[in-house]
């Protein structure tokens, strides 16, 4: 996928003239904050205590636990442009819980949570990230990056259900 092209759109195989992206120009407004995030949530310029190599790492695990393989695609190509060190890329192996690196293993408890059921994730999920050493500022990035990834595969995922019925 090239630099600055529409994550979702691509993904959900808009094609260019469809009706499909007619439905999606009618929300050019959704489909630009999208991307925008998407960039700010794995991108941004000052990544703080969260790397971009970690991101894409969590991200991938994200698109791993909701099987979705162009996401888990998309992700992977980040991760390898990222340069990430082992540390970082073993954080999207959905069998790894963090081993004998506390910080690694309250991250990933945290992220499997939150993208499995996130209705069960509680005040003390956040003391456990804070007990690892994480700061509040890195808690509430990896809290948008969960949230956010999620919300970006269930928008793909509905436009491609749309797709086989438009």
């Amino acid at each position: 996928m090239a630099e600055n092209e529409d994550v979702v759109a691509g993904i959900a195989g808009i094609e260019p003239g469809s009706a499909l992206a007619n439905v999606a120009a009618g929300r050019a407004d959704i489909m630009a904050l999208t991307q925008q995030t998407h960039d700010g949530a794995l991108t941004p310029e000052h990544p703080g205590g969260l790397s971009h190599a970690e991101r894409a790492a969590l991200a991938l695990r994200i698109a791993k636990i909701n099987d979705h393989k162009a996401f888990e695609d998309h992700f992977e190509a980040m991760l390898d442009k990222a340069g990430a060190p082992d540390a970082a890329a073993r954080l999207a192996d959905i069998w790894f819980d963090g081993g004998s690196d506390v910080r690694a293993k309250a991250l990933i408890r945290h992220v499997d949570l939150v993208a499995h059921a996130p209705k069960d994730a509680t005040r003390r999920d956040i003391e456990l990230l804070q007990e690892a050493g994480i700061a509040d500022a890195d808690i509430v990035r990896l809290s948008e990056l969960v949230a956010f990834v999620s919300y970006q595969i269930r928008v793909a995922v509905g436009l491609q259900l749309m797709r086989g019925l438009v």
